[in-house]
């Protein structure tokens, strides 16, 4: 049955994906729909040794989750789907101007299929030319993909001073709210933030980085949404290290929930 459902849901994205690009001709250049595929379920993969005391989730009651990339390499996604502390996953898609991460379609279709509420984001280059970083990201986050609001993810300035730089990103989180008809969710770490983002960031929903016991606060105490807590998390389906986050305070999912139906969402 799983077999079954991973191939129809692969199915599902081609069709998708090939009428998203046809309405999209005139933003994006053309992509190629995904081929079908079935993944055959390995065996149990088995568990890493615990190298860590007790995790964040484990001893609270905030909602978890974790975001992948092709760095993961190969996932097990039934044994995440497993595990109930983990709610959403945050994927990435793109980054710049014209990469595609190369785990992204499989990653979206298989957390899909083990119920986690899954979100994509797009890695941002400030020196590439904002449009066509929205093509980019436009072609892979389809809007009937998304349980939650697409997130850029904010940490460089690749050489700019702090206000071309500023002037580079409001102009493509501007492109991106118009593209989806709500604002995205901004990652970054807490010291980038505070040396280039101080007070100009106000409407956005954060999500900081910041590897330490302690919460994050920031030098302009504006309010967090998210916490990435850790980037060497252990997870059972994963070989290797994971970025682990979870929501501050009473901050819940339906925050940050990608809001469907809205008229002229995804440029026409």
């Amino acid at each position: 049955m799983v077999l079954l459902a991973v191939g129809d849901a692969y199915a599902v994205r081609t069709k998708r994906s090939k009428r998203h690009s046809i309405k999209r001709h005139s933003v994006v250049k053309g992509r190629k729909g995904a081929r079908k595929k079935t993944f055959v379920m390995r065996p149990r993969v088995q568990e890493m040794p615990d190298t860590s005391s007790v995790m964040c989730e484990d001893t609270c009651t905030h909602i978890h989750g974790i975001d992948m990339s092709h760095y993961q390499g190969n996932v097990f996604w039934e044994h995440i789907g497993d595990n109930t502390s983990m709610a959403y996953v945050y994927l990435k898609a793109t980054e710049g101007g014209d990469r595609v991460d190369q785990k992204f379609e499989q990653n979206i279709v298989m957390a899909h299929v083990y119920g986690l509420k899954v979100g994509s984001y797009h890695f941002y280059r400030p020196k590439t030319e904002q449009r066509k970083q929205l093509e980019n990201f436009v072609s892979q986050c389809i809007p009937e993909e998304q349980d939650l609001i697409p997130m850029i993810d904010i940490e460089t300035t690749n050489g700019l001073p702090t206000d071309e730089f500023c002037d580079s990103l409001f102009s493509f989180l501007e492109m991106v709210e118009e593209a989806y008809h709500q604002k995205p969710l901004l990652y970054t770490f807490r010291n980038f933030y505070n040396r280039h983002l101080l007070g100009k960031l106000d409407g956005y929903k954060l999500m900081i980085a910041m590897y330490t016991p302690e919460e994050p606060v920031l030098d302009d105490e504006r309010d967090i949404t998210m916490w990435q807590y850790t980037g060497k998390g252990r997870l059972t389906g994963v070989n290797g290290f994971v970025d682990k986050s979870r929501f501050m305070g009473s901050h819940s999912l339906r925050e940050i929930r990608f809001e469907h139906g809205i008229p002229g969402t995804v440029m026409q």
